[in-house]
């Protein structure tokens, strides 16, 4: 009988340590989405900011466009890290499935709307590739050969983006155990898909620039 209200009295400060821990990820993981690699290695580069140059994306595919493979695969590297490393330490923890999906949707949010850059971001493909190879190494995988798939046989970028964004979900609720992944998911394709609402009337127009670097 003395054990229970021991027990009791310690759930609810373990409870809010968890709260504040779980909150404490989902805020990092929008600040380290808010990096963006993009921005920082073009300036570094000496080129000009890919939000004003080009598609006006700052992504990989712009950057190639703009500097070159070698650039464009940093770029492409930190924008997935930046989805990655937060997720996966989120499971390190073993945070909540829920804590974990936030903190991937976060960073995914930071990316789109980067607080150190004016909220002006990219529109996500790469780092929600990293937080979907966190979720699960084989969900991953399977987008990222779908989206080289369509990127070899079309030549067109978002093309692959948009049809891995299509798929990302069904893949998801297949793949891997667990509601919570399953919406963030499907709502991170909802807001990628928004993203290139361009890019789809180009595609639809003819108007829609190939993959290609600077000769």
């Amino acid at each position: 009988m003395l054990g229970l209200p021991l027990r009791l009295n310690l759930s609810a400060p373990l409870g809010l340590l968890f709260m504040v821990l779980d909150l404490a990820f989902i805020v990092s993981g929008y600040l380290l989405g808010s990096v963006s690699s993009a921005i920082l290695l073009c300036r570094l580069a000496g080129l000009p900011d890919p939000r004003e140059q080009g598609s006006g994306n700052p992504g990989a595919t712009n950057v190639l466009r703009l500097g070159g493979k070698k650039l464009a695969a940093w770029v492409l590297l930190g924008d997935a890290l930046k989805g990655f490393v937060p997720v996966a330490l989120a499971q390190a923890l073993d945070l909540t499935p829920a804590a974990v999906a936030a903190t991937g949707v976060a960073a995914f949010l930071g990316h789109l709307y980067p607080l150190f850059f004016g909220f002006r971001g990219g529109k996500g493909v790469a780092t929600s590739l990293g937080v979907l190879l966190a979720f699960s190494w084989i969900l991953g995988l399977a987008v990222l050969a779908l989206w080289l798939a369509m990127a070899l046989l079309f030549r067109f970028s978002s093309l692959a983006a948009i049809t891995a964004a299509l798929a990302a979900p069904w893949l998801t609720w297949w793949l891997v155990a667990g509601d919570a992944y399953t919406v963030a998911v499907t709502f991170m394709s909802l807001l990628l898909l928004w993203r290139h609402q361009g890019n789809i009337r180009n595609l639809l127009q003819g108007k829609e620039p190939r993959i290609s670097a600077p000769k």
